[in-house]
C-alpha cells in the first residue's frame, strides 16, 4: 500500500511539469505582438497572428481523441513522451519562419498554422490527457479536487512561459535569428526535454487498485457511472448537453487568453502585459484548483452553472470597459483574471463529469471526445476578436457575444441537472 501511495504522489509531480510546459500556449499573446508591431521584424493584421493560435488549440483537441484512446491502452508514460517530443519539433521547426517566409505574411502565417499550430498542437493534445488519465485513476475519491491540481499546471503556464518568453522576445540572444525565431528555438529544446521527462513518472495504479477506505458509488438506473465506451456516451443526450456547454464557456475564455495583451494596450496604451498576463495565468490556474475542489462538495452542476454566470458577468464587464474613456489597465487586468478564474474551471469539471457519468476506466477516450468542445472552442475563440477588431476597431462585440454564449450555457447545463433529478 505504501509504494502505491507514493507512486501516485510522484504521478502528481510529473503531471505538473508535463502541464506547465503544454500551458504555454495561452502565452500566445506575446507571440501574437511580436508578429503585428510595427517596430519589429513582423507586421501582421490582427487575424493573421491569431490563426497559429486556432490552429494549435483545434490540433490539441483533435489529437487528443486518439491519444486518449492509445493512452487507455498502453498507458500514460509512452504516449505523453511521443507528446513531448511533437510539442518540441513543432517549436523548433517554427525557428524557420524567418527563413522560410520572406517577409511574406500569408506565407508566414501557414508555415506557423502548420509548424506551431498542427505539429505542436498535436504534442500537446497527446500529451495532455495522460495526466488527467492517470490521477483520476490514482485518486477516484477526489476526481474534482485531483483533475483541478493536475490541470493547475497547465493555466499556470502562461505565467512561468510568459515571462520567459517576454525576455527572449525583448533580448534576443541567438544571433542571425529574429527575436521571434529565437524564441521558438529556446523554447522548442526546453519543452522537449521537460515533458520528456516529467511523462516518465506517469503510471497507472494496478488493476483494480482503490485508496484505503473508498467505496465507489454505485452506478445509477440509467447507466450513468458505467465504464461504457465513447460509442455509447455520444449516444446520451447528457453528453450534448455537456459538449455544447463547454463550447460556449470556452470560447470565451480562449478568446480573453489569446488576445489580452492586445486588447490591454488598446485600452490602455500604458499596459504592463507581463503582468497582466502573469496575473490571469495565476487566476486560471487557482480557478481549476478551486472550482474542483467546490465541485466535490456542491456537484458538478451547480458549480458549472455558478461559474458561468460569474463568467458572463466577465464579458460584459470587459465590453463595458472597452467602451470606457480613460480606463486603467489595472480595470482591464481585474476583470480579465475574473474570466481565467473561470475559464480554468472548465479544464476541472468536465474531466470530473466525464468520469462521474461514464465512469473513470475510459476516462481517457471519453474526455478526449468531450474535449472535441475545446477544439471548437479555439477556433471560434481564436479568430473572434481579431476579425471583429480588425472590422470595427474595436473589442467590444467580441465580449459582449461571448458574454451571451456563457449564459445559453447556464441553461444548457440547467437542462443536465433536470434530467438528472427525473432520472
Amino acid at each position: 500500500m505504501s509504494e502505491n501511495i507514493g507512486n501516485r504522489y510522484l504521478v502528481i509531480i510529473g503531471a505538473l511539469i508535463v502541464q506547465l510546459c503544454l500551458g504555454s500556449i495561452y502565452a500566445w499573446s506575446f507571440f501574437q505582438t511580436a508578429l503585428s508591431t510595427t517596430t519589429g521584424d513582423y507586421v501582421w493584421a490582427s487575424l493573421m497572428t491569431q490563426m497559429p493560435f486556432a490552429a494549435g488549440l483545434a490540433s490539441f483537441a483533435l489529437f487528443m481523441i486518439f491519444a486518449g484512446r492509445w493512452q487507455d491502452k498502453v498507458g500514460p508514460r509512452k504516449v505523453a513522451t511521443i507528446g513531448g517530443i511533437l510539442l518540441g519539433i513543432g517549436y523548433l521547426l517554427a525557428t524557420f519562419v524567418d527563413v522560410v517566409t520572406a517577409g511574406q505574411e500569408l506565407l508566414g502565417t501557414i508555415y506557423l498554422v502548420i509548424t506551431y499550430g498542427i505539429i505542436g498542437g498535436a504534442g500537446i493534445g497527446f500529451a495532455y490527457v495522460c495526466p488527467i488519465a492517470a490521477l483520476v485513476k490514482w485518486f477516484p475519491d477526489k476526481k474534482g479536487s485531483i483533475t483541478g491540481i493536475a490541470v493547475a499546471g497547465f493555466g499556470a503556464g502562461a505565467l512561468v512561459f510568459g515571462y520567459v518568453e517576454q525576455a527572449l522576445l525583448l533580448a534576443p540572444v541567438i544571433a542571425g535569428f529574429s527575436a521571434v525565431a529565437g524564441t521558438f528555438l529556446v523554447l522548442g529544446i526546453a519543452y522537449l526535454i521537460l515533458v520528456v521527462l516529467g511523462a516518465q513518472v506517469l503510471v497507472n495504479p494496478p488493476e483494480g487498485w482503490l485508496p484505503e477506505g473508498y467505496t465507489p458509488p454505485a452506478p445509477a438506473a440509467d447507466g450513468t457511472g458505467k465504464d461504457i465506451l465513447p460509442g455509447e456516451m455520444i449516444k446520451k443526450g447528457t453528453f450534448w448537453l455537456l459538449w455544447l456547454a463547454f463550447v460556449l464557456a470556452a470560447t470565451a475564455g480562449l478568446m480573453t487568453l489569446g488576445n489580452v495583451k492586445s486588447a490591454a494596450i488598446d485600452i490602455d496604451p500604458l499596459a504592463d502585459a507581463v503582468i497582466l498576463v502573469g496575473v490571469m495565468s495565476i487566476l486560471n490556474a487557482a480557478g481549476r484548483i478551486v472550482w474542483g475542489t467546490v465541485s466535490d462538495k456542491l456537484g458538478r452542476e451547480n458549480t458549472m452553472m455558478t461559474m458561468f454566470i460569474v463568467l458572463a458577468g466577465g464579458m460584459f464587464s470587459f465590453a463595458l470597459l472597452t467602451t470606457v474613456p480613460g480606463t486603467t489597465w489595472i480595470a482591464i487586468m481585474a476583470v480579465a483574471s475574473l474570466i481565467g478564474f473561470c475559464f480554468g474551471g472548465n479544464f476541472a469539471l468536465f474531466p470530473s463529469a466525464t468520469a462521474d457519468n461514464w465512469g473513470s476506466k475510459n476516462v481517457g477516450k471519453n474526455y478526449g471526445v468531450m474535449f472535441t468542445a475545446y477544439g471548437i472552442a479555439g477556433i471560434v475563440g481564436g479568430l473572434l476578436a481579431g476579425s471583429f477588431k480588425d472590422a470595427t476597431g474595436s473589442y467590444f462585440m467580441a465580449f459582449a457575444i461571448t458574454g451571451i454564449l456563457a449564459i445559453i450555457a447556464v441553461v444548457l447545463i440547467l437542462i443536465v441537472k433536470m434530467q438528472s433529478k427525473k432520472q
